[in-house]
């Protein structure tokens, strides 16, 4: 089978949030194809990462660390930017594309077999496959660690098979509600799902739901509780140990965040490539997790190689700055697709620019989020907003999005474009040489943008 034949089957799956509920959030499923493989996810140690923002961040950062203190270290993130071998990373390096086809049969061939025995009730959904893939993969590549991000929610979501050696709650906002809950207490409780009887969660204080949600399954499970809160530096502005890149550095090097700060019993720099106020919380919960696994004796990590690997994260797409070249504009390209990752943008693009910039905006996103909120949120901070749509089934359309944000739109001028292309090219001519253009909403936005504009993934 080519490595395009897969990728097609794959995608015939339809996307996993399409699917009915039934389809997606059943562990017993899971666990029956993984049985007919031989138990791939039972071959190498784990980190469980879950949350509504964030969660990215903290794997990716995490997974640096340990790769920079010398582990074969496994990364499984969704979605992707750009192809969907990002997803499955092994020391920074994308899962081949030979490799994903080999790996694909077997699970496909297997699943196959399962529903024609009466075994499974129906093929396995898109991020089923694409986990139990993953799986093998590391199975067959032997890391030392493999950091596990949750596609949805966490309880019943598939990468949740595994006994981690810890897991971590990001930020828990509003997202997903039609799977999840209604409310940021449900949601909780979904997340929560990934803490284990006799476990480690690593953390910070969230909203009150929230906390009471996680604070009592901690104590219901008898797990223990690692608080993130010493890792998070001072955040303001005019603190010593926090710097707002300015405007010149974020043109001239790309935006980064500097502070000290005391690991292991020694003080480091941590210089990360993650920007904005709520990147020092993603941040802090990596750097704890990485104390907590050396803590265990599961891994030797020393505060330089903590720093090292904060220094080196690469995590595409999250505030990334592409500088003006010629009659370019500036491009911030960032994925802010709920309302909680608006203001997290709108929050960092006040700091780095100091509000002295003018903006185009390239807008679009999935119509099943929140439209009107993330609207209303992010199109007051630009002169000029070009609504679009990524190349995917579930984009809300320009005009959709348009009415989403009718109580925003006085004194704002926008208008639409059938596609990121013509999008980009609209907000070039707009800004001219040297303007600012924010690429932002849906993550698909973000990667179809990057791999016009050439920005690495």
């Amino acid at each position: 089978m080519s490595y395009e034949t897969a990728v097609a089957q794959m995608y015939a799956l339809g996307h996993e949030l399409a699917q009915a509920p039934s389809h997606k959030f059943d562990l017993a499923h899971m666990r029956v194809l993984l049985a007919a493989l031989g138990h791939p996810e039972n071959r190498f140690p784990t980190v469980l990462v879950a949350g509504t923002n964030g969660k990215g961040s903290t794997a990716a950062t995490l997974a640096s660390i340990l790769q920079a203190s010398g582990l074969k270290t496994g990364l499984y993130t969704s979605p992707h930017l750009v192809r969907i071998n990002e997803r499955i990373r092994i020391n920074g390096e994308p899962i081949g594309d030979d490799d994903f086809a080999l790996l694909h049969d077997v699970v496909d061939r297997t699943a196959e077999r399962l529903v024609g025995e009466g075994d499974l009730p129906w093929h396995p959904s898109f991020f089923e496959m694409l986990t139990a893939i993953c799986f093998e993969h590391f199975a067959r590549s032997r890391p030392d660690m493999v950091v596990l991000e949750v596609g949805m929610g966490g309880r019943l979501d598939a990468t949740n098979v595994v006994e981690p050696r810890l897991s971590i709650i990001t930020d828990i906002a509003l997202d997903h509600q039609k799977y999840l809950g209604e409310t940021v207490g449900e949601i909780a409780r979904e997340k929560a799902g990934i803490i284990r009887a006799g476990g480690i969660v690593v953390t910070l204080p969230q909203l009150p739901e929230a906390n009471d949600v996680i604070g009592n399954t901690i104590l219901d499970v008898g797990a223990c509780a690692v608080n993130a809160v010493p890792y998070v530096p001072p955040v303001s502005p005019g603190s010593s140990q926090y710097l707002v890149p300015s405007t010149q550095e974020t043109a001239a090097s790309g935006a980064r965040q500097r502070y000290s700060l005391a690991v292991l019993g020694k003080e480091i720099v941590v210089d990360s490539p993650l920007v904005g106020r709520h990147q020092l919380r993603n941040l802090a919960l990596a750097i704890a997790a990485a104390e907590e696994l050396h803590n265990q004796g599961t891994v030797q990590i020393t505060p330089q190689t903590i720093a090292q690997g904060v220094r080196e994260t690469h995590w595409p797409g999250r505030f990334q700055v592409v500088p003006a070249v010629g009659d370019n504009p500036e491009y911030v390209l960032d994925v802010a697709h709920n309302p909680a990752g608006a203001w997290a943008l709108r929050s960092t693009l006040s700091a780095a620019y100091q509000n002295n910039r003018e903006i185009t905006m390239v807008f679009g996103v999935m119509r099943d989020k929140a439209v009107q909120e993330i609207t209303e949120i992010l199109f007051p901070i630009a002169e000029h907003v070009i609504v679009t749509r990524a190349n995917n089934p579930r984009s809300a359309s320009p005009d959709e999005i348009r009415q989403a944000a009718a109580r925003v739109a006085a004194g704002i001028d926008i208008e639409e474009a059938e596609d990121v292309a013509s999008a980009l090219e609209r907000a070039r001519k707009i800004g001219g040489a040297g303007a600012l253009v924010v690429v932002t909403g849906s993550i698909y936005i973000v990667g179809e943008a990057m791999r016009m504009l050439d920005v690495r993934i």
